[in-house]
């Protein structure tokens, strides 16, 4: 697999011009444009905005999503995948060698954003007018990078990739209220899987359920899973899938034939201890402190 440990190497492999700086660069579509089949990782973060008119693009585990034009973000080493691709004639990268954000503080603020471990298909779709704001902000950025660079250069050129960070943070919130109102709301599908997990007691075989597991039951990505339940419940998937297990353990403790040990091992728990920490945090109290109430 090919690895990209520079800008230079990337744009002279793709055919684009060489960059106008070492650490960041910019790439528009100005004329559709076809790439050939590729799969490989580089050490850059990628912001894009594209419709895919064919072709495959695989980010991570998944297709991407090529009927709307969309905004997606790669990180480093991720793998990407490439098959005939066709694209429109409107569209841009940025790309960001990770270096060039050393020292600034959108370096600590990026890891933050959690759309930059989102699946392909859970890209970003624009309305158009977050598509103006979006090409309004990556025109300033555009100016910037090709002007003779000075001290401030790299200060607003970041500073512009900030805001567009800022509003797909926001953008994306409203993506998930309209996805609601379209599929119905995620918590009450997760916790159906949820419920049949428990129910066919998979827990004595697997184990407790992983974020993983459940994102994959639903077809998404963990970190887009509890941003999207998150926003609907306040909750992440782990907090919902805690909850759901300490109501489990209330049962058995109301019956009161088991020991807390025996419970906990039965929820999965390889450790009755970490069980203990974990339903006081969610209850105020103890296993013991909660049956002995129950009892009285």
């Amino acid at each position: 697999m090919k690895h990209y440990s520079s800008l230079a190497q990337m744009h002279h492999e793709n055919q684009w011009n060489p960059p106008l700086n070492p650490m960041f660069s910019i790439v528009g579509f100005l004329s559709e444009c076809t790439l050939g089949d590729r799969e490989f990782t580089s050490d850059c973060y990628v912001i894009a905005f594209k419709k895919i008119i064919s072709g495959q693009f695989m980010y991570g585990r998944t297709r991407y999503d090529h009927d709307n034009g969309s905004l997606f973000f790669m990180k480093p080493r991720q793998i990407i995948e490439m098959k005939n691709l066709q694209y429109e004639k409107d569209g841009f990268m940025i790309l960001i060698h990770e270096d060039y954000l050393k020292g600034h503080e959108l370096n600590n603020l990026i890891e933050r954003y959690g759309f930059f471990d989102y699946e392909t298909n859970e890209a970003l779709h624009l309305s158009s007018k977050e598509e103006q704001t979006i090409w309004d902000l990556y025109g300033k950025i555009e100016e910037e990078y090709k002007n003779n660079p000075d001290a401030y250069s790299r200060e607003i050129i970041l500073y512009h990739v900030a805001a567009i960070l800022k509003y797909s943070q926001r953008y994306f919130k409203r993506q998930f209220v309209d996805r609601q109102l379209a599929s119905g709301k995620t918590v009450s599908r997760f916790d159906e899987v949820l419920k049949t997990y428990l129910a066919k007691n998979s827990i004595k075989d697997q184990g407790l359920p992983t974020v993983f597991y459940m994102a994959e039951q639903l077809h998404l990505s963990p970190r887009y899973l509890s941003d999207l339940l998150r926003q609907e419940t306040g909750k992440t998937a782990l907090e919902l899938i805690h909850l759901a297990l300490i109501s489990e353990a209330k049962n058995s403790l109301r019956l009161g034939n088991q020991t807390v040990s025996e419970i906990a091992y039965e929820l999965g728990f390889e450790n009755s201890s970490y069980f203990a920490r974990l339903f006081k945090k969610q209850t105020g109290m103890t296993p013991v402190e909660y049956r002995k109430a129950q009892l009285n």
